[in-house]
C-alpha cells in the first residue's frame, strides 16, 4: 500500500486507508483532514506533488482547489452580514452603484450568494479574469440571463467577482486581503486567494485526467455547445503563474486539506475553531438558509443552495473541479476536506464522497 504520512485517531483509520488506496489506483498525490469540535482527528497526506512523481507531497504542500474557494468567499460575506455591514436582502447596487446597469436594479446580495443572479457565464477572454477592474466592470455592464431570483444557474467563475466586489466596496480591501486578515490570519490557516511568489515552491500543479493533456477544459456544460464568447477554463490556465497571482475568488484558492477543514470548522462549531471566534452561531446558521431548491439550469441537476454553500440534507459544503471537496456537518460538529492534484473525469469520480462516508463511520464510533 502507498505510504501515508501524518496522524489520525484510530476510530478514523478507514480514511487514511482509503487515501492510500486511491494512490495505489494511480492518483499522483492528495491529502485529507477531518476536524471534530474544531480539532483535527485526521490530518494525512501522501503521494507526489508533481506529475513526474519525483517530489513527495509534504505536510505543507498546497494545491489549487478551484471551486472549494467559493466557501471561503462565502465566509467573508457571512462575516460582514454578521457585523451588520452587509444586508443580504439589499440590492447589490446599494454597495456597488455601477452594478445597477443593464437591468440589474433588482439583483439582491442573496442572489449573488445563491447562483440566482442570472450572470453564470464568463463572456469574455479568460485572460480578463486576471484583472479585477476589468472583470468587475464587465459584470457590472452585463444583463442577466433570467429574472434574478427566479432560477439558479451555477456561477462558476463569476460568483467570486460578484461577491468579492461587494466585500471590497464595504471593507476597502480585496477579497483575498479581507479573507487573510479576518479569517485565515486569526485561525492560522494556510489558505490563500491571490498566492504570493514565496509560496510557489509548495504548489502541487494540477494533473489532467488520464489520457488528457493541459488543454482539458472545465465546464458544467461539457456536453452542450458553448455559447459564442463564453470562456472555458483549461488545466494550463489553472497551472499558470497569472492564475496563481490573481484573486479569482470563485476558483483560485490555494491550500491544503488541513487549512480548509480548519476554516470551515467555523460553520460546524457555531463560529469558533481552535478557540478563535469569527462568526456568531446565528451567523453560521445563515449559511444553511435555503435560497433555492430545484433544477440548476447550468449544472442540469437538482441543487439546493444556501448563502454561499451547497446544501446536502443537514450538511453543507462544495466541491472543486478536479476532485477537491469540503463537507461540513454542524450536527456532528465535523468538517471534512479532501484535496488532490490528480483530476479524474467528473462522471467517474467518487473519491471525495467515499472519504466523507469513511469519516462518517468514524464519527459514529467517536460519539459512541
Amino acid at each position: 500500500m502507498a505510504d501515508i504520512h501524518g496522524s489520525y485517531d484510530e476510530l478514523f483509520a478507514a480514511v487514511p486507508t482509503m487515501l492510500s488506496g486511491l494512490l495505489d489506483e494511480g492518483d499522483v498525490g492528495g491529502a485529507v483532514a477531518v476536524f471534530v469540535d474544531g480539532e483535527p482527528v485526521v490530518d494525512v497526506w501522501g503521494g507526489f506533488a508533481d506529475a513526474g512523481r519525483s517530489v513527495p507531497w509534504e505536510r505543507d504542500t498546497i494545491v489549487n482547489v478551484f471551486s472549494v474557494t467559493k466557501t471561503m468567499t462565502a465566509l467573508c460575506a457571512l462575516v460582514l452580514i454578521d457585523r451588520g455591514e452587509l444586508d443580504p436582502d439589499a440590492p447589490v447596487s446599494r454597495y456597488w452603484p455601477e452594478f445597477a446597469a443593464a437591468g440589474k436594479e433588482r439583483v439582491l446580495v442573496r442572489h449573488l450568494l445563491s447562483h440566482t443572479a442570472g450572470l453564470p457565464d464568463w463572456e469574455g477572454p479568460i485572460e480578463e479574469v486576471y484583472d479585477w477592474t476589468s472583470a468587475t466592470a464587465r459584470l457590472a455592464g452585463t444583463a442577466p440571463q433570467w429574472e434574478p431570483g427566479t432560477a439558479a444557474g451555477y456561477h462558476s467563475l463569476t460568483q467570486g467577482f460578484l461577491v468579492g466586489e461587494v466585500v471590497r466596496r464595504i471593507s476597502g480591501r480585496s477579497l483575498g486581503e479581507f479573507f487573510a486578515a479576518e479569517v485565515a490570519g486569526p485561525l492560522g490557516a494556510d489558505f490563500h486567494i491571490g498566492l504570493g511568489a514565496e509560496h510557489d515552491r509548495r504548489v502541487a500543479l494540477t494533473v489532467p485526467p488520464p489520457g488528457r493533456d493541459e488543454d482539458y477544459a472545465a465546464g458544467a456544460r461539457d456536453n452542450d455547445a458553448k455559447r459564442p464568447g463564453v470562456a472555458t477554463l483549461r488545466v494550463r490556465d489553472g497551472n499558470s503563474l497569472a492564475w496563481r497571482r490573481s484573486q479569482i475568488p470563485a476558483a483560485s484558492g490555494f491550500g491544503n486539506a488541513r487549512s480548509i477543514a480548519l476554516v470551515q470548522s467555523l460553520l460546524a462549531c457555531g463560529g469558533t475553531a481552535g478557540g478563535v471566534r469569527v462568526l456568531s452561531p446565528a451567523g453560521c446558521e445563515r449559511a444553511r438558509e435555503v435560497q433555492f431548491d430545484g433544477d440548476d439550469r447550468v449544472l442540469g441537476m437538482p441543487s439546493r443552495y444556501g448563502l454561499g454553500y451547497g446544501l446536502f440534507g443537514s450538511a453543507l459544503g462544495w466541491g472543486g473541479w478536479g476532485g477537491a471537496l469540503v463537507w461540513v456537518d454542524p450536527d456532528e460538529r465535523m468538517a471534512i476536506a479532501y484535496v488532490t492534484n490528480q483530476m479524474r473525469e467528473p462522471a467517474a469520480d467518487n473519491r471525495a464522497i467515499e472519504l466523507v462516508m469513511a469519516a462518517q463511520d468514524g464519527i459514529k464510533g467517536l460519539r459512541g
